[in-house]
């Protein structure tokens, strides 16, 4: 026999548990919806990066195949247009003449944007004692003050990964660490001494464990944010030349590279006849 309070404890217990099957619902859904987007954003991306692909592997067979074509063209140009100015001696002739052999020129100042890295012929040395067998030159050094000597040594002494006890501590000791070293690398005591204040401060409280719906709804948050991302990357890519040449023809890329070259191989050899004529005047 069923008494009435047996009766209003199963209705309780039918009413909690539609209760919390209607709550389970909204956070099922979402579940659903993140593994939809997740799958959406695969496909998504190796569209993207199988086109991106394509486009590099183009434009790397285009600079293998054409640059030379291009670069003699050029060379062509400025000859023929020096040959001009000279001829002419008219200031508007030397203007061109000029621009067309500065096109040509490495572009000034390479070394000193570079720190040292590249010379003024454009040629990296690291590769140029690769060739010469000549040691390579080290970037400039940085001698830190005696703060930031006095700074890295307290730091190193209280923050060494080897202090620690446990191996969460040690890993958060070495990227502190690694952070150290920079700094005192670069000689950066001002960096130095905000390290050993954040040190000073101890290790941030771990923060509060997001629920179950937080962490979908971040993570649905996440994969639009990549999206936009990687349609910004694809809309590039549309936009770029190379792109643009590859809709000229999807299926036979060689065949358009053929159809240049041929295009190229023309206009060098009318360039060539050109410039022969000229210096027959003069």
């Amino acid at each position: 026999m069923t008494t009435p309070e047996a009766e209003q404890g199963g209705v309780a217990g039918a009413d909690r548990a539609t209760s919390e099957s209607a709550a389970a619902r909204p956070e099922a859904r979402l579940e659903r919806a993140v593994r939809a987007a997740e799958q959406a954003l695969i496909e998504y991306e190796i569209a993207v990066e199988t086109f991106r692909v394509e486009v590099e592997n183009f434009s790397r067979l285009h600079h293998q195949r054409l640059g030379p074509l291009y670069a003699h063209l050029d060379e062509l140009e400025a000859q023929i247009a020096e040959v001009r100015a000279a001829r002419t001696g008219d200031p508007e002739d030397l203007r061109r003449a000029q621009e067309a052999r500065a096109r040509l020129q490495p572009i000034p100042g390479v070394e000193e944007l570079l720190h040292g890295w590249m010379d003024g012929d454009g040629l990296f040395p690291e590769a140029a004692a690769m060739l010469t067998d000549q040691p390579v030159r080290p970037p400039q050094r940085v001698r830190p003050s005696e703060e930031a000597r006095g700074l890295y040594r307290e730091l190193a002494r209280k923050a060494h990964p080897d202090l620690a006890q446990e191996e969460d501590e040690r890993q958060r000791r070495e990227e502190f660490i690694t952070r150290v070293n920079a700094a005192y690398a670069r000689g950066d005591a001002d960096e130095l001494r905000r390290l050993a204040e954040e040190w000073a401060a101890g290790p941030r409280p771990p923060a509060p464990e997001p629920s179950p719906a937080e962490e979908l709804y971040a993570r649905l948050e996440w994969l639009s944010a990549r999206k936009e991302m990687l349609t910004l990357v694809a809309k590039e890519l549309e936009d770029s030349a190379i792109a643009g040449m590859l809709r000229l023809a999807p299926d036979d890329p060689d065949r358009l590279l053929d159809e240049i070259a041929a295009q190229l191989h023309a206009d060098v050899a009318h360039r060539e006849s050109e410039l022969a004529a000229l210096r027959a005047e003069g």
